[in-house]
């Protein structure tokens, strides 16, 4: 079973790679203030994940720049994840508030809808 997963993990990466999206042209004033504001997101990921590849596909179409964090490969990074949202569970991302707080936003579907209602909509 472990064979499989790994055939279709590859499977998954080389579609991913051949039918890359390009990302949105932005000025460059207002792709560098959209940086900023997307600098306290993380997202904790595993390379081959089939939902994580979602996201990171969003990303890319949605030129949004936020760090992504390899779960399954960076001990430091699962213990994160681990301690901070409870789950090694991806793909998850980390949303740290100006307050200090921390909130960790599990499931794809989730993490799309955040991130387009908060950075993507035209009064954002």
């Amino acid at each position: 079973m472990a064979i499989v997963r790994w055939i279709l993990g590859r499977l998954i990466l080389l579609i991913d790679w051949l039918t890359t999206p390009g990302g949105v042209k932005r000025p460059p004033e207002q792709q560098a203030a959209l940086n900023q504001q997307t600098a306290h997101l993380s997202l904790y990921q595993f390379q081959a994940c089939p939902f994580c590849v979602k996201v990171r596909r969003f990303l890319k179409r949605n030129s949004l720049q936020i760090e992504t964090r390899d779960a399954k490969r960076d001990p430091q990074y699962r213990n994160e994840l681990l301690s901070g949202g409870g789950e090694i569970k991806v793909p998850c991302l980390r949303i740290d508030n100006d307050q200090g707080d921390t909130q960790w936003l599990y499931e794809s579907d989730e993490i799309i809808s955040y991130l387009e209602q908060r950075y993507l909509k035209p009064n954002a």
